[in-house]
């Protein structure tokens, strides 16, 4: 097995972790993407990256949020906006600090957690916004 599909095995298994895919679920997902193989080791660099494509669409991040800063904690209600502001953010390969600033230019507010549900709803519809301007998935 060569390190490129050890690596991508990898990032597949971390989406299942990340999307919280029950094993039903991921191998359901893996069949339907590759034809009807039902484990990651079995599949090809190809499939593999479909899986992890198909995870993407399903708000997987792409890149690690470590380089992008402090994710906020939202309350869980609020958790739903603040993944797809995240994922707008990684797919514009933006910091949250972009995401904080626009808080305080939009909303004179300092912190994103301090935002109300309708303000951190408007700062997601925002970078749809540039997402679709700029020529961004936005879902």
């Amino acid at each position: 097995m060569s390190i490129m599909t050890k690596k991508l095995i990898s990032g597949v298994k971390a989406g299942q972790t990340y999307l919280k895919w029950d094993d039903s679920t991921y191998r359901s997902v893996i069949a339907r993407i590759t034809g009807g193989k039902t484990s990651a080791t079995k599949c090809t660099l190809e499939e593999l990256e479909n899986i992890k494509e198909y995870m993407h669409g399903q708000w997987f991040p792409r890149k690690s949020s470590k380089k992008h800063g402090r994710t906020p904690n939202v309350a869980m209600s609020r958790k739903a906006i603040q993944g797809k502001i995240e994922a707008l953010l990684s797919e514009a390969d933006r910091p949250w600090q972009y995401a904080e600033s626009m808080a305080v230019h939009m909303f004179k507010r300092q912190a994103i957690e301090w935002l109300t549900t309708a303000e951190l709803t408007k700062l997601m519809q925002a970078l749809i916004i540039d997402a679709k301007r700029h020529g961004r998935r936005t879902s």
